[in-house]
């Protein structure tokens, strides 16, 4: 956070490129209404006079899909000091509902258990690996960054840009359960054992919850940031953790791609709150692939790609816009409440203030409506302002060359585990220009970063040694020496996007891990 006149600019003043010639009001808790006991001997009645009946001695209102209780249908109306949830289940006898409570309202919506993955299921070629795709079940479109880990452990990745993923399974989780999720899909979970050597096609079905108009209304965003805020020591925990991390970073001149850089990390994630050490990056694996030749005549590099990726960690190092000193430079609206798993989440816009001359962001960010937690971000620097970051962006510009950015785009998102989140993953999309003096046409790059938690451990965790940790504030492609096309072994990683494969393809590297 740096302050500009009199505003607070959370700026990534981290991320640079090197242009170079060649000689990037709360939802109320679920226990304290669904978990409370009710008496209630009214016998024989209709299901909506039930419902009604429960209103009347609880104060709280139903809300729910019509398609899914028929309001005619004769219950038993007889219970005495029973839990509210057990009610709900005898009277609507129905096991595919689920409850959930924000403000006075009861929302009721269906659950998606299906036993089996359903579509193109075919045999990998490795037994402890599973890999596969995550699609919506009517469009059949990838779901990007969809979160697949396994359901009792930290261990777990993201899906690409095409929705495909790769996950690494050590003996001990074979009994364990794979769990798949997406912002306002149900959820997916399916025996590890079953999804042992196969390349899956996992379909998600997207979640209609009926909201009425006026739970959103009563909602104040501001308020819900805060309690957000205040709830991060809770939510996140005081304690530190180990993370092991695939990232990847990469650099296309138009479509041509100049250069590609992998690494497995270790990182020592310090706690949310009671500490002032900083996190820690130790390179384990790292690899480079260029395609830079002294024909070329501009080339971008990214500096401190690392340090950015652990940067946007919003909940630790405090986004402007749900710190309580930056609020006031930003507009909030509550546009959507969306299911994550078993619960559900407030979907908030945030713009930055019209009178605010220099640039913050724009985006949405999605918190969780039981526990206030952090689900994720994603947002922009304000593309009307964005001209004036230059220098925030750019450095060692070639003499010659006029090069801004256009666009700047983060992904941030958060999983939970055994209620407490963990930084979970990070993406960054820059797209810049650069032009040369008495040239008719710009040339366009466009750089990105990726960062994603493939497994987390919270037992003897301690810090690095000196020498151990890497310099994150460098041109991470340039701290790879060389290639091994045995690289991986059996470490996580994140698959390259088709167009991304295809370009490294075309410059004609065997890369053995992703050819299968």
């Amino acid at each position: 956070m740096s302050n500009f006149n009199g505003y607070n600019i959370f700026t990534f003043h981290a991320i640079a490129l090197f242009i170079l010639l060649i000689l990037p009001e709360k939802a109320i808790s679920q226990f304290s209404i669904l978990d409370s006991t009710f008496t209630f001997r009214a016998g024989t009645v209709k299901t909506g006079n039930a419902l009604q009946i429960i209103t009347r001695q609880t104060g709280y209102y139903f809300t729910y899909d019509s398609r899914l209780i028929d309001p005619e249908k004769k219950t038993e109306m007889s219970f005495s000091d029973t839990k509210l949830r057990v009610i709900l289940e005898s009277i609507l006898k129905n096991d595919s509902l689920a409850f959930s409570v924000i403000d006075k309202y009861i929302i009721i919506s269906r659950t998606f258990r299906p036993d089996v993955v359903t579509t193109d299921t075919i045999p990998s070629e490795i037994p402890g690996l599973i890999t596969g795709v995550i699609v919506d079940d009517e469009t059949l479109d990838p779901l990007p960054f969809a979160t697949i880990g396994m359901r009792n452990t930290g261990r777990g990745t993201v899906t690409n840009n095409n929705g495909s993923f790769v996950l690494n399974i050590p003996p001990g989780s074979y009994t364990d359960t794979l769990s798949v999720s997406y912002l306002g899909y149900f959820g997916r979970e399916i025996p590890v054992k079953q999804a042992l050597g196969n390349n899956l096609t996992i379909s998600m079905t997207k979640e209609f919850i009926p909201i009425p108009e006026i739970i959103i209304k009563n909602q104040i965003p501001k308020d819900i940031i805060a309690k957000a805020f205040r709830a991060i020591p809770d939510n996140f925990g005081n304690t530190p953790a180990f993370m092991t991390g695939f990232y990847r970073e990469g650099v296309l001149r138009k479509y041509e791609l100049q250069s590609y850089s992998e690494a497995v990390l270790q990182i020592y994630k310090s706690a949310y709150s009671g500490t002032l050490l900083g996190d820690q990056i130790k390179v384990y694996k790292s690899r480079k692939i260029e395609n830079i030749d002294r024909s070329d005549t501009l080339a971008v590099r990214l500096k401190a790609g690392l340090s950015t990726s652990l940067d946007l960690d919003g909940a630790k190092n405090i986004f402007d816009f749900i710190s309580p000193e930056g609020m006031k430079d930003y507009t909030y609206r509550l546009t959507d409440i969306v299911t994550y798993d078993e619960e559900t989440a407030y979907a908030i816009e945030f713009k930055q203030q019209d009178i605010i001359e220099l640039p913050l962001f724009n985006g949405i960010i999605y918190i969780n409506t039981v526990d206030y937690g952090i689900l994720g971000a994603d947002f922009e620097i304000n593309p009307s302002l964005i001209d004036k970051m230059k220098d925030s962006f750019v450095t060692n510009s070639s003499r010659g060359f006029n090069t801004w950015p256009t666009s700047v785009k983060y992904s941030v998102a958060y999983r939970k585990v055994n209620n407490r989140y963990f930084f979970s993953h990070v993406r960054g999309d820059l797209v810049f220009a650069s032009k040369q003096r008495k040239r008719l046409f710009n040339s366009q790059f466009k750089v990105f970063f990726e960062l994603a938690i493939t497994e987390t451990d919270l037992k003897n965790v301690t810090r690095f040694e000196r020498e151990e940790v890497a310099p994150i504030h460098s041109v991470f492609s340039r701290t790879i020496n060389s290639y091994d096309p045995l690289f991986w072994g059996n470490q996580d990683f994140l698959r390259p996007e088709d167009n991304l494969l295809q370009a490294l393809k075309d410059m004609n590297v065997k890369l053995l891990e992703y050819s299968k």
